[in-house]
């Protein structure tokens, strides 16, 4: 599906109608990770069904509202939850809330998501900061920007070279420091899902050089990237993953959102920091 920029507009405007808010920072928030827009003051929800365009999302952990209001001194946006692709949607329709952003002001985008721990030394409870990612999904053929090119946004051909914001990565170590959350940095690689991986899969992304897997946030990172925004991404390990077939563990999605108890006050402690170093 091609959107037009009529489509971004009107999604623009039901926002507007609600929220006088002009936001510069947008946050996307993932499994079991929304509770850091219930810390955003003058808060106002906007529920995704009354956004023309905008997916609906229908998994457990995943709230599907937009909240805006101010977090340490920036007008910000929050996405309460995402699309995926293995929801049926297309990578356009599971972009689109990026998109909408870059409208309405957005320049730096934050996003969080769950992420099973290919790194041996990961724990279910550590965050990772991502350097860089591998796109299995995007080389397999499904990338957001496949299709014509709106130079409204961006340029056809887009370098991913310097993905994730170094000054943003800067900062994000800094604040873990601040508060004493222990943070990891790595490469994410993202699947398709919703199957986790088998043991064989496993070992073969530690060989390719990832630290965590999940299924989510590279497209909407393509997408910023595309449209000049300053990207950040925290991964928040929620199970640890499983390389040996004889293993009596199975991964679910429960533990997934149990440990978004853990990981929510992290990652909160960490965005807060790196938003009150950009407003000095």
């Amino acid at each position: 599906m091609a959107y037009t920029q009529s489509d971004y507009d009107r999604a623009v405007e039901a926002i507007r109608a609600r929220s006088a808010l002009e936001p510069s920072i947008g946050l996307v928030l993932g499994s079991g990770l929304g509770g850091l827009a219930d810390a955003l003051a003058e808060r106002t929800a906007v529920p995704y069904d009354v956004i023309p365009g905008w997916p609906i999302s229908t998994v457990e952990g995943h709230s599907g509202q937009l909240v805006l209001g101010r977090l340490e001194r920036h007008a910000v946006i929050a996405q309460q939850g995402r699309a995926h692709f293995y929801e049926g949607y297309t990578l356009q329709q599971v972009t689109f809330p990026i998109r909408v952003m870059r409208r309405m002001g957005v320049d730096t985008l934050i996003l969080t998501n769950a992420a099973g721990g290919l790194n041996p030394t990961y724990r279910v409870g550590d965050v990772m900061l991502f350097n860089d990612h591998i796109n299995l999904v995007g080389m397999a053929g499904n990338n957001p920007l496949v299709g014509p090119n709106d130079p409204a946004f961006g340029e056809r051909f887009v370098g991913m070279s310097q993905t994730y914001d170094s000054g943003l990565r800067r900062l994000a170590r800094e604040a873990a420091a601040a508060d004493g959350v222990p943070l990891h940095e790595g490469v994410y690689v993202c699947l398709a899902g919703p199957t986790f991986e088998t043991p064989a899969e496993i070992r073969m992304l530690r060989l390719l050089g990832g630290d965590a897997v999940g299924m989510s946030t590279v497209h909407e990172v393509i997408i910023a990237r595309h449209g000049g925004m300053r990207v950040l991404a925290l991964s928040g390990i929620t199970n640890e993953t499983i390389d040996q077939v004889d293993s009596d563990r199975e991964v679910n999605h429960q533990e997934v959102l149990d440990a978004g108890a853990v990981l929510v006050p992290r990652l909160s402690a960490i965005v807060r920091g790196v938003l009150r170093a950009l407003a000095r």
